[in-house]
């Protein structure tokens, strides 16, 4: 994000070196910038020896397939987020069950610096695409379609 001015009391801000970074910095107050970094969850759910993925509908990646996830809001369980997002993208209730990585480094300007990746099951519902996702379906790890993110990719890689 850029950060222009000063939000506690308007001036313009200027770039400093800060704690070992150049940072936004308020020459009238003393206000500094720390960029907040973004979480997201993922979620992998996994049947008969294939693997739930969605494809995207939205840029970046828009026809790719990666794991249903989203960003963590704040305030929010990262578990709880990966379990709201697949539900937002699939149409099923699942629950986690374990965490399986944190990944970090964002591959976007938009993207997340970290994406918590769990493991969970089905609690019920009727697969179907929604949300930012236009397709899901299930995959044969040997015949995996082309993916989205570099997490999925981490993820999915020891198991194909």
């Amino acid at each position: 994000m850029e950060i222009s001015f000063c939000p506690r009391c308007g001036a313009q801000v200027e770039r400093a070196e800060r704690f070992g970074r150049v940072r936004p910095v308020c020459p009238q107050c003393g206000w500094i910038y720390f960029a907040d970094p973004k979480v997201a969850a993922a979620i992998l759910l996994e049947q008969d020896g294939r693997v739930l993925l969605v494809r995207r509908a939205n840029e970046p990646f828009r026809g790719l397939w990666t794991l249903p996830a989203g960003f963590v809001d704040a305030g929010e369980d990262p578990a709880r987020a990966a379990e709201r997002e697949c539900l937002e993208e699939t149409g099923l209730t699942v629950r986690v069950t374990r965490v399986l990585d944190i990944i970090a480094g964002r591959e976007h300007p938009r993207g997340a610096d970290f994406i918590i990746v769990y493991q969970g099951e089905i609690v019920n519902g009727q697969l179907r695409a929604a949300d930012d996702a236009d397709l899901a379906g299930w995959f044969e790890y040997q015949n995996l379609p082309a993916l989205a993110f570099r997490a999925t990719q981490i993820i999915l890689a020891p198991r194909q």
